[in-house]
């Protein structure tokens, strides 16, 4: 659920995988493999995620809608 949210997260920016990897401060294949549930998502790159597009971690994880 969480690659599925941050996927649509980013495509509503408007930016690339390798633009959002610049602004979270990681690489665009460690933004893939998260887009793609291949890891876990750390709890440093949760926080980072929710507070540059302003959601709850709940959001990003799934357990909520809004």
């Amino acid at each position: 659920m969480y690659g599925e949210r941050l996927r649509e997260l980013r495509e509503n920016k408007n930016l690339t995988q390798k633009q959002l990897a610049k602004i979270l401060n990681t690489d665009q294949q460690a933004i893939s493999r998260y887009e793609r549930e291949q890891i876990d998502l750390s709890t440093n790159f949760i926080l980072k995620v929710c507070d540059y597009f302003g959601v709850t971690a709940d959001y990003l994880l799934g357990r909520t809608d809004y």
